[in-house]
């Protein structure tokens, strides 16, 4: 009888790509991979350390799986024990620990505890190390959007972040390795890739013979995919020369992603962001200019250290007035043996909730302007998967510009699928963040 094996990953689009490459080499060595709420006989947690609640919520992960099988292997691996190694040992939460860039040693690292019989902890000093952790996937979940992790690691030492503690420095893939796995998934049906990385912005710095730009047009020419997406990109990379040189690559989707984090330059400096309010501006102008009604989104954080209430409404005004398809708000969370722990002026948590809820609604009405301008209009619908909603059977997938539509399976002129593309007429809001598309009926002639 094999071992059977359990995963949970915790955090952002990189944990879950190297857990599924970890899952595929203990499949690749005989172990069953089962469901993290089944019984099974290892536990591997991929954690997460960007915050407090993600920490806490790793070491309640860690405590669950303990509970749910007291014989099990716990293993702990990722962010959360490369920040907290000496905690983790000292309180015995887990009998394995596995550091960044070491994951690939899954395999071994567990046979190694079997064979000792004692609690065995892999983890290394990234500060010294310079090579990217060789991690493929030939298989994912789903069959129509793949996360390709081709960075790791950040050099920017932002004052809140931990990431450069626990990733590292910036180590990029080589080109023939990324190339190689997007062939393979391009083989697999897959129609759209997923740049993914710590710092994308970065990527080739390491290397000196390839960027960013290089790699997205090696992969615009593998046939099959039809849809390249970037995940969070630094607003310095956007300059007219760059996106002139993006236009080039038809299949990268108008939706990007731009790091902002406040709207006030004061509270940038302190933040140790590497732009101002200005310069951010200009990248959106940019990318306007190019795209037609790119989908524009960021990220924002609320109560960082010092943020007065000037501050903070000089943020509502620019983000009110830079009008943006969506934003992923944040309430500052310490993060120990960061920069901005030992600075003076912490926010209160109740102030960081209340400026919280005024950006949270703010977004909500950016973003269905933003989809509402989309009425009326057809474009093209990748397909992912057949849902219920409210007793009606429906096709669910995404434009270009990642609007959700649903897609009605009754009198459908045309046979609806996972991973087909589709031009669709979207008709009229469904409900929050639920556009009803129609497929026009000579479309099916």
């Amino acid at each position: 009888m094999s071992t059977r094996a359990a995963f949970l990953t915790l955090g952002c689009k990189v944990n879950q790509y190297e857990t599924d490459a970890m899952k595929e080499i203990l499949e690749s060595e005989g172990y069953e991979i089962v469901d993290f709420k089944d019984q099974a006989d290892i536990y591997i947690i991929n954690t997460c350390s960007v915050t407090n609640m993600a920490d806490r919520k790793s070491r309640q992960m860690i405590s669950r799986a303990r509970k749910k099988n007291p014989a099990a292997v716990i293993v702990a691996a990722g962010c959360y024990v490369q920040a907290q190694e000496e905690t983790l040992l000292e309180t015995g939460m887990a009998d394995i620990l596995v550091g960044n860039n070491k994951k690939k040693d899954i395999a071994i690292i567990i046979e190694d505890y079997y064979r000792k019989k004692e609690r065995i902890h892999e983890v290394i000093d990234l500060s010294r190390q310079p090579e990217y952790e060789p991690l493929f996937v030939t298989n994912v979940s789903g069959h129509t959007r793949a996360y390709l992790k081709i960075q790791d690691g950040c050099n920017q030492f932002c004052s809140y972040c931990i990431i450069p503690y626990t990733r590292g420095r910036i180590r990029s893939r080589r080109p023939e390795d990324i190339l190689t796995e997007v062939r393979n998934l391009a083989e697999k049906g897959f129609k759209e890739i997923v740049f993914t990385g710590i710092h994308l912005s970065s990527y080739g710095k390491d290397l000196g013979d390839t960027d960013l730009l290089s790699i997205i047009g090696q992969v615009n020419q593998v046939e099959g995919i039809e849809r390249i997406r970037l995940s969070s990109l630094e607003p310095r990379i956007i300059t007219e020369d760059f996106v002139r040189r993006l236009m080039q690559f038809e299949k990268v989707c108008p939706h990007f992603h731009l790091s902002l984090q406040s709207g006030c330059d004061e509270t940038l400096r302190r933040m140790n962001r590497k732009y101002d309010t200005a310069e951010y501006a200009q990248a959106l102008e940019i990318l306007r200019k190019y795209y037609d009604r790119p989908a524009l989104t960021t990220d924002v954080i609320v109560g960082f250290v010092g943020e007065t209430e000037e501050e903070f409404s000089r943020t509502v005004e620019y983000l009110e007035r830079i009008n943006l398809y969506e934003m992923h708000i944040f309430k500052y969370s310490v993060r120990k043996g960061t920069r901005a722990e030992t600075m003076k002026g912490h926010v209160p948590e109740e102030v960081k909730t209340r400026r919280s809820n005024i950006l949270l609604d703010m977004s909500a009405r950016h973003r269905q302007a933003y989809e509402d301008s989309y009425l009326g209009c057809e474009e093209e619908v990748l397909l992912e998967e057949q849902i219920n909603h409210e007793g009606e059977n429906y096709y669910q997938g995404y434009t270009r510009h990642y609007i959700k539509v649903l897609i009605p399976c009754r009198d459908c002129p045309v046979e609806l699928k996972s991973n087909r593309i589709l031009p669709v007429i979207l008709q009229e809001k469904l409900g929050d963040n639920l556009i009803l598309g129609k497929v026009p009926i000579e479309f099916s002639h």
